[in-house]
């Protein structure tokens, strides 16, 4: 920030985590949602009070919170097969609770059209949050593997913070930044995406 600030930056846009907005159980999550990060993650929220500073001077401070990436290349995605394949979800949770994710070219392509959009917080997410069951199950067969099991609910405390953030049903909306500028996810749900990054992934592996 100090940086942009030096070289009169017109624009500032800072990335954040949209997973750590509260449970909402089934209802949709906006922006104006009250932030709720857990001890892992408080930082994020450091980072987006910095943009206030921006504001301050005049810029253009944008906030875009992320979901879950998912791509060929991202470790987590590798580590997510490997143990689905095993017939297991990692983290625990509710199996009606929502999950709501991103391909990293969708978050790119979020990144490149939040230049043209007004200063302000914009959830980056595909178009279908799905229920933790139906999220894993929906990889599980891009993999031709029988669905895994879920962990249940309780154990997420043993997981930490972390465990205990990523246990909350997120059913998050990306509506606002669709209609602020010219913006959608290429893959609505990871229903599609996931299909189109186990076929990527394939032919890096290959």
């Amino acid at each position: 920030m100090d940086a942009a600030l030096a070289a009169r930056a017109r624009i500032f846009i800072q990335e954040s985590f949209a997973l750590a907005y509260p449970d909402c159980g089934d209802a949709w999550i906006v922006e104006e949602t009250p932030f709720a990060p857990v001890r892992y993650n408080r930082t994020v929220a450091d980072a987006e009070r910095a943009i206030a500073r921006f504001r301050e001077r005049g810029g253009s401070g944008i906030v875009l919170r992320f979901a879950a990436f998912y791509g060929p290349d991202a470790d987590q995605f590798i580590n997510l097969v490997s143990s689905i394949r095993k017939g297991w979800v990692p983290l625990p949770g509710s199996s009606d609770g929502f999950v709501s994710s991103v391909s990293h070219d969708d978050a790119a392509s979020a990144v490149a059209a939040a230049f043209h959009a007004p200063a302000g917080i914009y959830n980056v997410v595909d178009n279908e949050p799905l229920r933790r069951r139906e999220f894993y199950d929906a990889l599980a067969t891009v993999i031709d593997v029988p669905p895994p099991k879920l962990p249940p609910a309780w154990l997420a405390p043993l997981f930490g913070s972390m465990g205990r953030l990523l246990a909350r049903s997120q059913r998050i909306s990306n509506h606002k930044l669709r209609t602020a500028v010219d913006w959608k996810p290429k893959f609505p749900s990871v229903r599609e995406g996931f299909r189109a990054t186990a076929a990527q992934l394939a032919q890096i592996s290959s």
